[in-house]
């Protein structure tokens, strides 16, 4: 029988069997679906979408950015997570970004972390996947050299950076034809980027790490390539190639909290997606009722703990920050009206009374990019990966390593810019900056029932935290907990809402004191949900950042 024909726009929504996957991208879903349908398994398509996504959505993410892979393995029922998370160069100190303006920090050289992108692949592949990394590679080599069609939100994101990509030779050159944005509706091709993949694919990582390429991104680094005239402050980074020989991607033991019947399984340090979203849904467990003043009250202390503790340093206090003992100090502190932020930290010292009242000083919320991109997929065993990965800002540091069509990160802007002193995340030789990126999987009985995770800084903390709320404890179906409204509380003074939300809620929140103020849009999730019987549906933003894209291998409608 032949397979269905695939769809050429985008649809949001899919419920079938054999797999599921869902991205922000028409061209980067369809590479998933093929990978499965051939045989594949959900690592091998992750991957494989994650490359397209180089191509089709270079401005979030990349080969030479990173990111973080939750994967669930079904033979075994266990959750493994892959942390490749960039590092700091090895001449970073926690001084290196005082007195830098953050704009200019991100627009840099000094900006740009060793790459953890390719070595997750590696790692994925090599560990859970059936594919080789030149195979997983291929779909994206053809989209590259074919090209896609440029949308509204691709030539948006080209013309808000057009003026410092058009201060990097390389960048004007790719990005700026003819020194305007390419035009929506015209086909956008990136045959330095089907080079850079094909290379990778014939030999291997260590081309990035340590070879060639990684050679040319150092060179990069070091010397940016200013546009003869600009009038930029672009300053040069630290970055050599034994940054690059050194790094390695991590398996990690994930965080995991149980929620009303449910393993919640997340990321851990140097995330904070697992450890935030985790304390969350503890605190909210245990109040006698939840609802979206609840929701915005324990995020705001959940991201006062966070602030304090959580970092790429030892000894973060993971276990007693995700127990039910420090939930409950937290939570007692939630009443009826809104807490004033910034609240501050409690203390997860294992010793916890009916009430404490918090006596430390808060830490800042540090700013982080709004881009990033989330996938998912399950493939037809019953595997899943929810994946998360990344540049940083909207268009990463602005640079096009010459002649290879990558943009560099700007990761290393993630990290706290000081003076702080014992701010958990200060930046470090060989750091990895914290981050909020949240790919989530939720198991009931060992099985799973839901992957989700999205874009946004960190606001993907309370995307993903909104999102399982509204799942699970505010009556919605799938598709409607990612259309629903959002807001977020990240311990600040203001409570950031999209219009829908304030429309909605903004009444009865601000009653409570809660200050809201309007937002475009929050965040860009995709998940999928196990219905029973080997059905999935797999689930993307209906409008927002243009919409998502949503397929199964075999449609039940």
């Amino acid at each position: 029988m032949a397979a269905p024909a695939e769809p050429q726009q985008k649809v949001p929504e899919a419920v079938g069997y054999g797999g599921a996957v869902a991205t922000v991208d028409l061209d980067a879903t369809k590479a998933a679906i093929s990978v499965l349908r051939r045989g594949g398994n959900a690592v091998d398509a992750a991957v494989a979408a994650g490359a397209v996504l180089g191509v089709t959505e270079p401005y979030s993410a990349g080969p030479t950015g990173g990111g973080f892979l939750v994967y669930y393995d079904a033979a075994s029922r266990k959750v493994h997570t892959v942390d490749g998370r960039e590092t700091a160069p090895r001449a970073m100190t926690a001084s290196t970004f005082e007195g830098i303006p953050f704009e200019e920090g991100v627009t840099s050289g000094l900006s740009a972390g060793v790459p953890g992108t390719v070595a997750t692949w590696d790692l994925a592949l090599r560990r859970f996947g059936t594919l080789s990394f030149r195979q997983a590679l291929q779909p994206a080599i053809e989209v590259a050299s074919k090209g896609f069609v440029v949308d509204q939100t691709f030539y948006d994101q080209t013309a808000a950076n057009a003026a410092r990509f058009k201060d990097f030779t390389s960048t004007a050159k790719l990005y700026l034809p003819n020194g305007a944005p390419p035009p929506v509706g015209s086909v956008f091709r990136n045959p330095e980027l089907a080079e850079t993949y094909r290379e990778l694919g014939r030999r291997g990582p260590g081309w990035l790490y340590g070879g060639k390429f990684g050679a040319e991104i150092v060179a990069t680094v070091k010397r940016p390539p200013v546009t003869p005239g600009s009038t930029r402050n672009v300053r040069p980074g630290l970055m050599e190639l034994s940054d690059l020989t050194a790094y390695r991607a991590l398996l990690r033991e994930p965080t995991k909290v149980s929620y009303k019947g449910l393993d919640v399984y997340g990321m851990a340090p140097p995330s904070s997606g697992g450890s935030t979203v985790g304390e969350a849904l503890n605190i909210l467990q245990a109040l006698p009722h939840v609802g979206v003043h609840e929701y915005l009250e324990a995020s705001r202390l959940a991201f006062a703990d966070r602030n304090a503790y959580v970092g790429d340093i030892p000894g973060v206090p993971l276990k007693e920050l995700l127990s039910d003992g420090f939930a409950k100090e937290r939570a007692c502190l939630i009443g009826d009206q809104a807490l004033t932020s910034p609240v501050a930290p409690g203390v997860p010292d294992g010793s916890y009374g009916p009430c404490a009242q918090p006596t430390g000083t808060a830490a800042p919320t540090a700013k982080e990019g709004p881009e990033t991109t989330h996938l998912v997929v399950a493939d037809r065993w019953g595997n899943v990966v929810a994946y998360n990965l990344t540049i940083e800002s909207t268009g990463g540091n602005g640079i096009v390593v010459p002649g290879r069509g990558v943009l560099l990160n700007n990761e290393l802007t993630d990290f706290t810019f000081g003076p702080a002193p014992g701010d958990p995340n200060l930046p470090g030789p060989g750091k990895r900056p914290r981050s909020s990126m949240a790919p989530t999987v939720v198991l009931k009985g060992g099985k799973p029932v839901l992957a989700v995770g999205s874009p946004g800084g960190s606001t993907i903390i309370t995307t993903v935290l909104q999102i399982l709320l509204n799942r699970y404890d505010f009556g919605m179906n799938l598709k409607e907990a990612l259309a629903a409204p959002r807001a977020t509380q990240r311990n600040t003074a203001d409570t950031q809402a999209e219009p829908g939300f304030i429309g909605t809620y903004g009444p009865e929140l601000e009653a409570r004191k809660h200050r809201l103020v309007p937002i475009a849009e929050i965040g860009a999730a995709t998940a999928l949900e196990f219905l029973g019987r080997d059905k999935v549906q797999a689930v993307a933003e209906p409008t927002r950042r243009g919409g998502g894209s949503a397929m199964v291998v075999r449609s039940s409608r």
